[in-house]
């Protein structure tokens, strides 16, 4: 049995709110046995992986770690929606301000990711695209965290060490950006070989992305004054 299968098994119970006795009744095992599966000191058998699964309502694969949607689904690539996809998930009432930032961050994307299509380097693209995830991740973990009463079941990484670890592996991918766009070699790094594709000025900026460039220009505007570097208007 993997390691992930004691972690999820525990977390299942506790977000059910359930004692482990209680939870070992339910699941028909004793509770003594129910306490060496959550702490990996005995594998079980199939038998008792399809009951688990079956009494909270998950996937055999979620609860093994395979999956990280709790149907067991794996999802590709055609089937993750456009950031502009129509429905509810997609409207925000009230403050124009998520509508605003969310509209300079998505645009503000397209650019960096055509130019990382342009430099054809796919350690870069991966370590850029890790920074940006990294990011995402830590402050969704803050919003979700806001209430005590949201359930710890979907993260992996506990609540008391996320913000250093998504942290230095933030650095981390940094580092490695910062290598291979100065040519700076280090080991296992492999530098762009030109960067001839990347070469930009503020009129080439917008003549390249008529519908993009405005945001892009805003965005650094909006993060250089926070910095303290340009006054605000």
């Amino acid at each position: 049995m993997n390691s992930d299968f004691p972690r999820i098994l525990t977390l299942l119970r506790k977000e059910k709110g359930l004692s482990q006795k209680k939870a070992a009744e339910g699941l028909h095992v004793s509770q003594a046995l129910l306490s060496h599966y959550e702490k990996g000191i005995r594998e079980c058998g199939l038998e008792f992986v399809v009951s688990a699964a079956s009494f909270y309502g998950v996937s055999c694969d979620y609860l093994l770690g395979r999956s990280p949607e709790r149907t067991g689904a794996l999802i590709s690539v055609q089937e993750i929606p456009e950031p502009d996809a129509a429905g509810k998930e997609n409207v925000f009432h009230g403050s124009l301000l998520p509508v605003l930032n969310k509209k300079l961050i998505a645009n503000s994307l397209n650019i960096v990711y055509d130019l990382l299509q342009k430099a054809g380097h796919r350690e870069l693209t991966s370590e850029v695209s890790n920074c940006l995830m990294l990011c995402v991740y830590k402050m969704f973990r803050h919003l979700y965290g806001a209430n005590a009463k949201n359930p710890t079941g979907l993260f992996a990484v506990d609540k008391a060490l996320f913000e250093e670890l998504t942290s230095a592996a933030m650095m981390v991918s940094e580092m490695k950006v910062r290598c291979m766009t100065q040519g700076i070699a280090a080991e296992g790094i492999e530098p762009l070989e030109s960067t001839a594709p990347l070469e930009l000025t503020p009129e080439s900026l917008a003549a390249q992305y008529p519908l993009f460039a405005s945001s892009l220009t805003n965005l650094v505007s909006t993060v250089e004054t926070s910095l303290g570097a340009r006054k605000k208007s």
